[in-house]
């Protein structure tokens, strides 16, 4: 055996042995370290060569919108529990909000800002907004919602969609572009007009607005990608994992319930039930003047 092989062997043995000291010598962290190195990844996510909202190109060329939207992405996708519960909800809700918008002629796409307001649940903001469309109270009053200690219908998911679209309706005819009647849903039509006029400009994209109302539009449009792709972003799911429309029947009403939870027992349901499928029922009774009628949702 010559001298340069003898090195080589006592050389490798050398290693093994360090190797194996260093190994013996890891702690737990060491060892856990290591595996998070090695196995746990996280990724920069593609931005599309070309989006569009409400039938309108948003212009990736313009650096800050596309920052904007990569945040909204990002905040999107690795809030995986949540976004994954919205692509959930979404398959019992958007059906209905879809048809309302398309009676109302206004964009399929808007079914995302009801998604970016609330993730479609019937939630009550700082301010006191409430329902999927997060009204407040005098702005639902004025679109034709009723609003008492017993009933209100910003909780109710058809009349509350028909009071958005009014409000979309009267917004465009102010600005006759959707990004901004999607801005104005975030801050007013007349928070939106003085921002156009002050800045001199005309469109969404080009505006200085405050936090919220600048992530708001860009929050839908990127909901829109994920819910439009979900697999392309991780989200894996059998159809019967997603939530499934709840078919009901209505009833009508036209005298008052004194108690709701013994009418709900009398119609073969529980209180519970009702006031799941009924949100809108704000206390255990439901007082009723003459000529008014009200339709409850009974699970069919």
């Amino acid at each position: 055996m010559n001298a340069r092989y003898k090195f080589y062997l006592v050389t490798l043995l050398l290693a093994g042995i360090a190797g194996f000291f260093i190994r013996a010598t890891l702690t737990e962290d060491d060892k856990q370290q290591k595996e998070f190195e090695n196995y746990y990844r996280i990724y920069a996510l593609s931005i599309p060569d070309n989006l569009s909202f409400a039938g309108e190109k948003v212009p990736l060329s313009d650096f800050d919108v596309k920052e904007r939207y990569d945040r909204e992405l990002l905040t999107n996708v690795y809030w995986q529990s949540q976004t994954l519960l919205m692509l959930k909800r979404t398959n019992r809700f958007f059906p209905t909000i879809e048809i309302i918008l398309a009676e109302n002629k206004i964009p399929e796409d808007y079914k995302y800002l009801a998604l970016a307001e609330s993730g479609l649940q019937n939630v009550v903001s700082p301010a006191g907004a409430a329902g999927f469309w997060q009204m407040l109270d005098k702005t639902a009053k004025n679109y034709g919602l009723e609003i008492t200690d017993e009933v209100d219908e910003r909780y109710h998911l058809e009349k509350s969609t028909e009071a958005a679209c009014k409000y979309f309706k009267e917004a465009y005819g102010v600005f006759n572009d959707w990004a901004l009647v999607a801005a104005s849903y975030n801050m007013g039509i007349d928070g939106v007009k003085r921002q156009l006029q002050s800045q001199g400009v005309n469109n969404y994209y080009d505006l200085y607005l405050n936090t919220e109302t600048s992530r708001y539009v860009l929050r839908a449009i990127a909901l829109k990608e994920v819910m439009g792709h979900p697999t392309k972003f991780g989200f894996n799911f059998n159809r019967k994992q997603l939530y499934d429309f709840i078919p009901t029947i209505k009833v009508k009403v036209t005298s008052t319930i004194p108690d709701l939870a013994k009418y709900a027992l009398d119609n073969g349901a529980n209180y519970k039930l009702l006031k799941l499928l009924n949100p809108w029922l704000r206390k255990p009774t439901l007082t009723i003047t003459d000529g008014k009628v009200y339709y409850i949702l009974f699970h069919q």
